[in-house]
C-alpha cells in the first residue's frame, strides 16, 4: 500500500486518526497569538512550538495561549470567570487532547500494519491548533516503513498475510505471536512515549500538573484510541487490546493504568476535569481512578 492508501484507511477510523502528509523539509510559518490559541486555521506549524522554553507563566508561549483559551472555555461552561478554573486543570485537559491526537494515528499504524517509526519528535510534526475537536495533524513523508502485512492472520501459515490495497484492507483474524507484539510495543514505547509524548509532558508540567496525572492522561489516550480502532475495525479489536495492554507495562505508561475485569480500563490518576465545574463538583470520566467526586470540607 502506498502512503495515500494508508492515510485514507486511517481517516476511515475517525477524526482522531486522519492525517495529512508533508515533506520533511517543508518550511514552517510563524503564527500569531490568535492562531496559537486555536482561533483560526492558519498555516501548518511545527509542533515543536509547544515545547518553547519560555516561561509558561508569562502567557507568551503557544502552549500558554492554548491553556488560557481552554481555561476560558471550561469556565464559561460553568458560568464562571476564567480565574475560577485552576490553570493546572486547563493544562491537563490540553495535554490529554494533544497526546490523544498524537498517539491515535501511530497506534493505528502499529495495530493495522505493524508500522512503527523511529523516534518521533515534535519538530517532525505539523499542526493547525484548532480548538473544539481533533486538531489537523500532518506527518512527514514517507510514513513509517512496514511490510504492509499483518502478522498473525489465518491466510498465511507463517503468520504473515497481505492486507490488500485501497479500501480493501483484509481482515485481521489473530493478534500475532506474543514475541511479535512485545517487540512492537517496545518500538512504539521508544518512538512515541519517549519521544513526542515525553516532550508534551515536560511542557505541560510547567503548569504544575503532576507527572502522575500526565502519564495517566497518556494511558487514557492510548486506551481510547484502541477502543476507537476496535469499534471501526472489529477484526483488529483483539490485536489493539493486546498491544495496549503491553504498552501499559512499558516505559512512561507503566503504572499509569490497568485493565479491569470484562475488558475495561481504569487509569491510576484523575485528569482533574471535574474541578472545572463550580464547586469542583463536575462529573468524573469513565476511566477515572476516583469512584466519586471528593467532597470539599466546610
Amino acid at each position: 500500500m502506498n502512503d495515500d492508501d494508508v492515510r485514507a484507511a486511517l481517516a476511515e477510523l475517525g477524526p482522531f486518526f486522519a492525517v495529512e502528509a508533508i515533506k520533511a523539509v517543508e518550511p514552517v510559518q510563524a503564527a500569531g497569538r490568535a492562531e496559537a490559541a486555536g482561533e483560526g486555521p492558519g498555516p501548518w506549524r511545527s509542533m515543536a512550538e509547544l515545547a518553547d522554553p519560555a516561561d509558561p507563566a508569562d502567557g507568551s508561549g503557544v502552549l500558554a495561549a492554548r491553556v488560557a483559551a481552554v481555561r476560558g472555555v471550561l469556565a464559561a461552561g460553568g458560568g464562571q470567570p476564567a480565574e475560577a478554573v485552576e490553570e493546572r486543570v486547563a493544562a491537563s485537559v490540553v495535554h490529554l487532547g494533544l497526546v490523544a491526537r498524537l498517539l491515535s494515528p501511530y497506534l493505528a499504524l502499529a495495530v493495522l500494519y505493524g508500522r512503527v517509526p523511529g523516534r518521533v519528535r515534535l519538530a517532525d510534526l505539523r499542526w493547525r491548533p484548532a480548538l473544539g475537536g481533533p486538531y489537523p495533524l500532518a506527518l512527514p513523508l514517507p510514513l513509517p516503513p512496514g511490510t504492509d502485512h499483518m502478522p498473525g492472520t489465518a491466510a498465511d501459515r507463517t503468520g504473515v498475510a497481505a492486507l490488500g490495497t485501497g479500501a480493501d484492507l483484509g481482515t485481521v483474524t489473530d493478534i500475532g505471536t506474543g514475541a511479535d507484539l512485545a517487540a512492537l510495543a517496545d518500538r512504539f514505547s521508544a518512538a512515541l512515549c519517549e519521544g513526542a509524548v515525553r516532550e508534551v509532558e515536560s511542557a505541560c508540567a510547567g503548569f504544575r500538573v503532576s507527572p502522575h496525572v500526565l502519564r495517566g492522561n497518556a494511558a487514557s489516550a492510548v486506551n481510547g484510541a484502541a477502543r476507537m480502532i476496535a469499534a471501526a475495525r472489529p477484526d483488529a479489536a483483539a490485536r489493539a487490546e493486546a498491544l495496549t495492554g503491553l504498552l501499559l507495562e512499558r516505559g512512561r505508561l507503566r503504572g499509569s493504568g490497568r485493565r479491569t475485569p470484562g475488558g475495561g480500563f481504569r487509569r491510576n490518576s484523575c485528569c482533574l476535569i471535574y474541578r472545572a465545574a463550580p464547586g469542583h463538583a463536575g462529573a468524573l470520566c469513565g476511566d477515572c481512578a476516583l469512584s466519586r467526586v471528593p467532597v470539599r470540607p466546610g
